[in-house]
């Protein structure tokens, strides 16, 4: 379900003036989607569904109870309200407890586009059916996703604050196979705007992958040169983004931790050509208007030519340091250069092209050291050609010495990845020396 600000601001002051808690904090969001699914040629599933829910946390005493609810019934939302105020009162006192904020300046989002927000079943089938036909014309199997949809969510507390936020998505992607289902291709896309997406180059590009005749082959682990397309790297560097806190660098447990204590904030950290920023107004990858708690979220360079600008910092330790509040950033950039993918390839004497990585998972927060395996398109590449689909191997990297051995970087665009519906933008890279651990040959 789709609540608009007016709506959403009404039932938040609904609550409001029903608590009895010494203070409260609402949370409301909501989506109305829909998604086609397909194989073999033709659609297998379609799925609407409409949700909304409502968290409503009340304080008494420095003490904190949450109920959340689905649904708009008054006499459930009015129950929620009493009984968070009776779980606050049953509970110790949180010790890390700041009352919420009061009214707050945002940024005007940019994350809706109401042409997008109307599509519907038509569309999907439609851009699918370009997919598929993609696929048919180089005779790989075709199958994956498309979706559409609006979400909103609204944050208000009895102090004053109001936070709104609607945002609109049109998600497609799909993974091709070689007729002889020995290997397969991925391409896939999400936007704000449709008008940005493309359906029968999603389609080629996953189906060229597919559809190479040489055999594939079974590369030693080992460290080799890689081309990166945009979505691995994106996806890396999502990893990064989780990482930039405050709090575990302070309490020496992060990466950025700088030793005898302290954070490596100034500090040259990665290569001097790798950057990232997040911003509210970004044309690719806009960031919401607001993130935890309600703090505004600002334009920001959390690193700046290999050196660490920002760590993303909550109000309590921000307090309890005396340094800035910082949201965490959902969506970012990184910043891109003046290659070209077949330049990257063309100057690369022997190495890997990676399309995209999934199972990542991060082994060692102190070293930055992250696995995970490749998927759906990697290639060998020799003396500037590609010669023959590679199978997948997993890696095991250092982020810091990944974004430090950067020898070529491309431009940025937006990329879909395998965690969430983050907005990325990010480029194609060359990188020296990325380590692959172990074969994982099964496609």
């Amino acid at each position: 379900m789709f609540l608009t600000r007016d709506d959403a601001l009404a039932l938040a002051d609904r609550l409001r003036a029903s608590s009895r808690a010494d203070s409260c904090s609402i949370l409301i969001e909501g989506e109305e989607a829909q998604s086609l699914r397909f194989a073999g040629g033709g659609v297998t599933t379609n799925v609407a569904a409409a949700r909304v829910s409502t968290r409503v946390e009340s304080h008494i005493g420095g003490r904190v109870g949450s109920v959340s609810v689905g649904g708009l019934d008054r006499e459930e939302l009015a129950r929620a309200v009493a009984r968070s105020e009776e779980i606050a009162r049953l509970l110790p006192e949180d010790p890390e407890f700041l009352p919420p904020l009061g009214a707050q300046n945002y940024l005007e989002s940019a994350r809706y586009d109401e042409a997008t927000a109307a599509l519907d079943l038509r569309f999907l089938t439609e851009a699918t059916a370009r997919v598929v036909a993609e696929g048919a014309e180089r005779k790989v199997n075709m199958f994956g996703c498309a979706a559409a949809g609006r979400r909103f969510s609204a944050l208000a507390s009895s102090a004053g604050l109001f936070a709104y936020d609607q945002e609109s998505f049109v998600d497609l992607s799909t993974t091709a196979r070689h007729a002889n289902d020995g290997w397969s291709g991925w391409a896939g896309a999400r936007h704000f705007a449709v008008a940005h997406l493309d359906p029968a180059a999603i389609g080629r590009r996953a189906a060229r992958k597919a559809a190479r005749d040489e055999e594939p082959l079974d590369l030693e682990p080992g460290r080799y040169t890689v081309i990166l397309e945009p979505t691995a790297v994106g996806e890396l560097a999502q990893w990064l983004m989780w990482m930039l806190r405050a709090r575990p660098a302070d309490e020496g447990r992060s990466f950025f931790s700088r030793a005898g204590g302290g954070t490596k904030l100034g500090e040259a950290l990665f290569g001097s050509d790798f950057s990232i920023r997040s911003d509210p107004r970004d044309a690719t990858a806009p960031e919401a208007p607001f993130g935890e708690e309600g703090l505004a979220q600002e334009p920001r360079l959390w690193v700046e030519k290999g050196v660490l600008k920002s760590l993303a910092r909550p109000r309590y330790w921000a307090q309890k340091t005396g340094l800035e509040a910082v949201p965490t950033a959902g969506n970012f950039t990184v910043a891109g250069g003046a290659a070209s993918l077949e330049e990257m390839i063309r100057q690369t004497k022997r190495g890997i092209l990676v399309t995209r990585f999934w199972y990542t998972n991060m082994v060692d927060p102190r070293s930055l050291l992250l696995t995970g395996l490749t998927r759906d398109g990697n290639f060998l590449v020799e003396n500037g050609e590609i010669v023959a689909p590679a199978r997948n191997m997993r890696f095991n990297d250092n982020l810091d010495g990944v974004f430090s051995r950067i020898a070529a970087i491309g431009a940025s665009e937006r990329v879909k990845t395998e965690m969430g519906g983050a907005a990325i933008s990010a480029p194609p890279m060359l990188i020296e020396g990325f380590e692959f651990s172990s074969k994982s040959s099964g496609i």
